[in-house]
């Protein structure tokens, strides 16, 4: 099934952007009155019918129209940190679109070594994994801000989470644990009975994680619609950051037992909430 994009389709009219179009009609040499199959990025699959086949702009008339085509039922924000090759970063943006992805937030944390990220690339390469892996939604890439600000902004009506590489300093649970927990949650659902991320744990000298910072999960989330998962860079966190973090509400989840670059640790999450539930 080939699947072209455009966002340009109203009054019954699609219109392909000149890249689409020289694919379209020079590459797949379509000719008027084939039927083809074009996304709209948001979520809907058209059953067209060309009606113009120029490969500068190709014009064809909506068939018929599929809500939510390849959608996933769960709505997944990954705010990962840049790693330093470029290329590591794409790699993980694009198999994580294949899989279910809503949104990527590029964040640079204390200890990023890269700094400056430019988003457009990676916009057009996401098109093309939505196209491949038959989805009708291409992910939304946000223009890069400090993990600091991330947090400040981040909502609470959300499942909010932070891998982090902090082992026996504070309590993690697995991402499958939080998911099963967020998913059975009532206004007054906690982790634990009484649990905290406790009076002891700390992030350093004195970034406690005391009573404030008690993992009560937000309300209203119950079904799930908005799962936000934090990243780190290479040299993962700075402590200030992740008791930033547990202080705005987010859960300190891990990966397994195995030290995974950020690149890897990213598409493993994406991949736990995609088993999870699907």
């Amino acid at each position: 099934m080939e699947v072209f994009y455009s966002p340009q389709i109203e009054n019954g009219t699609c219109l392909l952007p000149e890249e689409e179009s020289v694919h379209c009609v020079r590459v797949l040499r379509h000719r008027e009155g084939d039927e083809i199959y074009v996304i709209d990025g948001l979520g809907t699959l058209y059953t067209c019918r060309l009606t113009e086949a120029s490969p500068k702009a190709a014009r064809a008339q909506v068939l018929r129209e599929e809500p939510d085509w390849g959608a996933h039922p769960y709505f997944l924000e990954m705010a990962v940190c840049p790693t330093k090759n470029l290329d590591r970063y794409e790699w993980f943006a694009e198999k994580a679109t294949e899989l279910g992805l809503d949104v990527i937030h590029p964040v640079i944390g204390d200890h990023s070594e890269r700094k400056v990220f430019k988003s457009d690339r990676l916009r057009r390469l996401l098109v093309s994994a939505s196209k491949q892996s038959l989805k009708g939604a291409v992910p939304t890439v946000q223009e890069p801000r400090t993990v600091r600000e991330f947090i400040a902004s981040a909502p609470k009506d959300a499942l909010k989470l932070i891998c982090c590489c902090f082992e026996g300093e504070v309590p993690r649970t697995s991402i499958n644990d939080a998911i099963e927990m967020a998913g059975q949650a009532g206004h007054d659902a906690t982790f634990g009975h009484d649990a905290t991320f406790g009076h002891d744990a700390t992030f350093g000298h004195d970034a406690t994680l005391g009573h404030d910072a008690s993992s009560v999960i937000p309300d209203g989330i119950g079904d799930l619609p908005r799962i936000i998962i934090l990243i780190g860079p290479e040299g993962d966190f700075s402590r200030e950051e992740a008791a930033l973090a547990v202080a705005g509400g987010f859960v300190p989840v891990h990966l397994g037992p195995s030290r995974l670059r950020t690149e890897t640790a990213a598409l493993t999450a994406v991949e736990a909430v995609y088993l999870k539930c699907i």
